[in-house]
C-alpha cells in the first residue's frame, strides 16, 4: 500500500475555489455549494427566502433543489442526477441530544425515485459551520476524485486519487491522517465514503465519520437506504472530506439560548434518571428491542415467515450488552447524552481480506442484528458483528442486504434456486458459512454476488424473466415495495404498519411511520379512523426531523415518567413534553414561535411536494403502494399452521367462518381475501385524510392549503 505521502504526490489538483466563510445566523447561512464533476466547476448561491419560509431546511431543500436539477426522466445514473447533502436550522447545537443529523437526497439507484436519509457522524454541522446548508454534488468525474472542503480557510477543491483505497474504514483513516494539520485536528474532520459493494450493487450506502476522541479512531454512521452509495461510486467519487475547527457551544448564533437550555435540561434529567430502566440506549442502543418484539410476535424470522423464535436468547439484549464496550460516551454528535452509537473493540475478524485482523465493529444496531440474524435462521452474535463489519467497509445497506438474504435463502429451500445457480453456496436458513460468503461475493461483483447485489426486484425479474418461473409465491415472499426492501418487522398484525410500509414515499422504511407498538401491542388506533389519524400525523412529525437536522431517537425512545398517566391513545404516543421541547428550540434557534400545528403544517409541505415528485417520476400513486402479501398474512401452508388457532379464531370472529373441515389452503385464500379487502379500505380513508384523492395523489385543494401549487405541481394533476 503506498504511504500518505505518496498519495498526496500523485494528485492532481482539478480546481481550487476559494470563498469566504459565513457563519450562521439564527441557524441559517442561507447559502448552498454546488459541484459539478463533469466540468469541475464550483458555485455559491444564495438561498431564496421565500425557499426557507416554505421548505424550512434539510429533506425540504433536498426535494427542491433536486427537482430543480433534474427532469421527469433523469434516471439515477444520469450526470445530472445529484447528491446533496443538506441540514436544517436545529443542526449542530449542542444542547439538545440527537442534534447532528444530515439529511441525503438524491434519485435512488432502487426505486427510481426522490430518496432520502438522515444520518449521523459529524459532516452535517462541520459542513454548516463552514458556510453552506446545501452543498449540491452533480456530473461525473472522469476518473476517481476526493472532494476537500475546508470551512476555516474557506477553501474547495477537487483532486483525482489515483492511489487512495475505496473501503470504508480504509480511506476513512486515510483522508484524516492526510488532512488533519495535527493530532488534534484529527476531531475536526469528517469524511463520506462508500466501499467497493457500491460499484457493483444497488443497495450502496454512504459512511459518515466522526473521530471518537476516547477510542482514537475513525467511527461511521451510514446513510444506508436506497443505493446512494451507489450514486457516490458512480460519480467516480472516492471520498468526501470537510474541515472545520472552532465547535463551541453557539455556532448557529441563536436566538434565545434560554429556550435551548430550558428543553436541554428537561431532556437530559429524564434521560439521566430513566434511561437505564427504560429503554437502556445507553448500554445497547436499539437493539434493547430485540426480545420485546420477539415477545410480541413481531420480530422478522426465516424471510418474515414468522414473527418469533426459541433460540432469541443467543441474540437478546443482554447479549449484545457484554459484547458492546461499556462505560464510554458513545454519542454520534456533541451533546448527545443518549450516547446510542455502541461498538465491538477488538473483534478479530474470520474471513474476507482483513481475516485475522482485530477491529472495532459500528454496532450493530437493531435492524442488523434482525436482518443479519433472525431474518435469515442466524442466531450467532459472531457473524451478525462480521457482517456488520463487512457491510460498512464493503459500503452495502445492512437492511436491503439482510432482507435479500433472507429472500434468497427461502428461494433456495423452495427450490428455485439451486447450488449451480448460486455458484455453489448452499443458501439454507441458517448457513452463516455460505451467507458469509455471498456477502464478500457481492463486494467482488462476481456472478451470483452480482446478481444478489441487485437486491429483491431485480431478482424477481431474474426469476420470471431469465428462470421464466411464473409461480406467485416468487412476488408473495418477496419483501420489497417502490423496489426497496423492508425493514425488519413482521407486520401480519398490523394494518397500520402495513399501510406505513406501503404508503411511505420511499418505500417501505420504518423511519417514515412506525406504528407496530401502538397498533399490535398496545391496540391504541383500534379503528380505520384511529389508523388514518396515526398515519396522518406520525409521518409528519417524523419528516420534521429530517427538516431541522435532528435525530428521532431522543423523541419517543425515551418519555417523561408520567406520560402515560397524563395522555392516552396517540396523545401519549405523541410524547407531548417531547413536542413542546421541539417547539422550544426551534424557536429557541430561529426567533419564530412553533405550535405543534404549525411543526406539522411544515413537514407537510415537503411530505406532499415528495409525492408530487414521486408522480412526476411516474410513480406516487395508489398502484405503487401496494405490498407484498407476506406482509399482510400467512402465505404458505407452514406459516398458517404455526399460527393456526389464532388464524382459525380469526375466520371465526372477522368473517363468521367455521374453519373446522376446510382445508389450510382454503383457509390461507379466504384470509387473503379479507386482509387484502382490509388493506385496501386502509388507503381510503389514509389517502382522504391526507388530502389525496382515490389514486392517492394530492388534491389541487391540498396543493393550493399547504402554498405549493406551483404550476409545475399543478401541471401533473392534469
Amino acid at each position: 500500500m503506498a504511504s500518505i505521502e505518496e498519495m498526496k504526490k500523485a494528485h492532481q489538483t482539478l480546481t481550487t475555489f476559494n470563498y469566504t466563510p459565513v457563519k450562521p445566523h439564527r441557524g441559517y447561512t442561507d447559502r448552498r455549494l454546488h459541484i459539478d464533476l463533469s466540468t469541475n466547476q464550483v458555485t455559491v448561491h444564495e438561498i431564496d427566502k421565500k425557499i426557507r419560509e416554505t421548505f424550512i431546511g434539510g429533506k425540504g431543500y433536498g426535494m427542491w433543489f433536486l427537482w430543480q436539477a433534474t427532469k421527469a426522466e433523469t434516471k439515477w445514473d444520469d450526470p445530472e442526477n445529484e447528491l446533496i447533502f443538506t441540514g436544517g436550522p436545529v443542526l449542530g447545537i449542542t444542547q439538545y441530544p440527537g442534534s447532528g443529523k444530515t439529511h441525503v437526497v438524491s434519485i435512488s439507484p432502487q426505486t427510481g425515485a426522490p430518496n432520502d436519509n438522515n444520518v449521523g457522524g459529524y459532516f452535517g454541522p462541520f459542513m454548516k459551520f463552514s458556510g453552506f446548508d446545501l452543498i449540491e454534488i452533480q456530473g461525473k468525474a472522469k476518473e476517481d476524485v476526493i472532494i476537500v472542503i475546508d470551512g476555516n480557510d474557506g477553501t474547495v477543491s477537487i483532486e483525482t486519487a489515483p492511489l487512495e483505497g475505496v473501503n470504508t474504514y480504509e480511506i476513512a483513516d486515510q483522508m484524516v491522517e492526510m488532512y488533519a494539520k495535527d493530532e488534534a485536528d484529527r476531531r475536526n474532520i469528517s469524511v463520506i465514503s462508500s466501499g467497493q459493494a457500491a460499484n457493483h450493487s444497488l443497495m450502496g450506502i454512504l459512511n459518515f465519520s466522526w473521530f471518537d476522541v476516547r477510542r482514537k479512531m475513525n467511527r461511521v454512521k451510514q446513510a444506508g437506504r436506497g443505493g446512494p452509495g451507489t450514486i457516490l461510486r458512480n460519480k467516480k467519487i472516492k471520498a468526501i472530506v470537510v474541515r472545520y475547527q472552532g465547535i463551541g457551544p453557539n455556532n448557529n448564533d441563536v436566538a434565545n439560548m434560554e429556550l435551548l437550555r430550558k428543553a436541554g435540561t428537561r431532556i437530559n434529567t429524564e434521560i439521566q434518571k430513566l434511561d437505564d430502566t427504560h429503554c437502556r440506549m445507553r448500554q445497547i442502543g436499539t437493539v434493547n428491542m430485540i426480545e420485546i418484539l420477539d415477545s410480541a410476535d413481531v420480530l422478522p424470522v426465516r424471510n418474515y415467515q414468522f414473527g418469533a423464535d426459541p433460540q432469541i436468547g443467543k441474540i437478546n439484549s443482554y447479549v449484545w450488552k457484554e459484547h458492546f464496550t461499556q462505560g464510554l460516551f458513545d454519542g454520534c454528535w456533541i451533546g448527545c447524552t443518549m450516547s446510542c452509537s455502541h461498538g465491538v473493540d477488538k473483534f478479530e475478524l474470520k474471513t474476507g481480506p482483513m481475516k485475522g485482523q482485530k477491529v472495532t465493529v459500528d454496532g450493530p444496531e437493531y435492524e442488523t442484528a434482525s436482518g443479519m440474524g433472525s431474518n435469515i435462521g442466524i442466531f450467532d452474535p459472531g457473524f451478525i458483528i462480521e457482517g456488520n463489519f463487512y457491510a460498512d467497509h464493503y459500503g452495502l445497506d445492512t437492511i436491503s442486504l439482510g432482507t435479500t438474504l433472507a429472500y434468497i435463502m427461502e428461494c433456495y429451500e423452495r427450490g428455485f434456486l439451486t447450488k449451480e445457480l448460486t455458484d455453489g453456496l448452499e443458501l439454507n436458513f441458517g448457513n452463516a458459512e455460505a451467507a458469509m460468503e455471498l456477502i464478500h461475493r457481492i463486494a467482488e461483483g462476481k456472478g451470483f454476488g452480482k446478481l444478489a447485489g441487485m437486491g429483491i426486484r431485480p431478482l424477481k425479474k431474474y426469476f420470471h424473466e431469465t428462470l421464466g418461473i411464473q409461480d406467485p409465491l416468487i412476488d408473495d415472499i418477496g419483501m420489497e415495495a417502490k423496489g426497496m426492501e423492508f425493514s425488519e418487522y413482521m407486520t401480519k398484525e398490523s394494518l397500520a404498519q402495513q399501510g406505513g410500509y406501503g404508503m411511505a414515499n420511499k418505500g417501505p422504511q420504518h423511519d417514515e411511520a412506525w406504528l407496530i407498538f401502538m397498533d399490535q401491542v398496545n391496540k391504541q388506533i383500534p379503528t380505520f379512523e384511529d389508523k388514518a389519524e396515526a398515519l396522518f400525523y406520525f409521518p409528519l412529525f417524523r419528516t420534521w426531523f429530517s427538516l431541522m437536522g435532528l435525530c428521532k431517537l431522543p423523541w419517543n425512545d425515551s418519555e417523561p415518567e408520567d406520560n402515560r398517566t397524563k395522555y392516552k391513545g396517540i396523545e401519549a404516543a405523541k410524547v407531548p413534553e417531547h413536542v413542546e421541547n421541539y417547539c422550544l428550540i426551534y424557536e429557541g434557534v430561529t426567533g419564530e414561535p412553533l405550535t405543534p400545528e404549525k411543526l406539522i403544517e411544515q413537514s407537510r409541505r415537503t411530505y406532499n411536494f415528495q409525492r408530487m415528485f414521486n408522480l412526476r417520476k411516474g410513480f406516487g400513486t395508489r398502484a405503487f403502494d401496494t405490498i407484498p402479501y407476506r406482509a399482510m398474512g400467512p402465505v404458505t401452508v407452514e406459516e398458517y399452521e404455526s399460527r393456526q388457532k389464532r388464524y382459525d379464531d380469526q375466520l371465526q370472529a372477522w368473517l363468521n367462518i367455521d374453519p373446522s373441515g376446510m382445508s389450510t389452503q382454503e383457509k390461507i385464500q379466504k384470509m387473503r381475501a379479507y386482509r387484502e379487502e382490509q388493506y385496501h379500505k386502509l388507503q381510503d380513508v389514509v389517502y382522504a385524510r391526507r388530502g389525496w384523492d382515490s389514486n392517492g395523489v394530492p388534491t389541487r385543494e391540498t396543493l393550493q392549503l399547504l402554498g405549493i401549487d406551483f404550476p409545475e405541481l399543478v401541471a401533473l394533476l392534469k
